[in-house]
């Protein structure tokens, strides 16, 4: 793509019902797709009750993801609130305030999109 310049982008996922399932479906394709400069996945709220319910697909994508450098972080806050630090730990996910990360890519150059 000579004389493009490409978007980086990051995925805030919150939804923790279908929503969830389609952006991880979008996420996993988009890992070396070449979309985008770059590409992350920050999960904020319901999404992290949902990470500790994964099966399936979406547990594939999951997994394609974390492998794929992808996921930046959950909420560490949110996740404190909702007595699940431990269990996202488990799953490999680093904690950090959801506010600060957003801050940090997007004084960076990168788009949000929120799912």
């Amino acid at each position: 793509m000579y004389g493009i310049k490409m978007a980086k982008v990051v995925f805030l996922i919150m939804s923790s019902d279908i929503k969830f399932d389609l952006a991880m479906t979008m996420a996993a394709n988009t890992v070396g797709s070449g979309r985008y400069e770059d590409f992350k996945v920050i999960f904020w709220g319901p999404s992290q009750e949902r990470l500790l319910r994964l099966e399936g697909p979406v547990k594939d994508y999951f997994e394609k993801l974390l492998k794929a450098g992808a996921i930046d972080s959950a909420c560490i806050n949110y996740a404190r609130n909702k007595n699940i630090e431990a269990e996202l730990t488990k799953l490999n996910i680093k904690l950090h305030p959801a506010g600060d990360r957003v801050a940090y890519y997007i004084n960076n150059g990168y788009q949000v999109l929120v799912f």
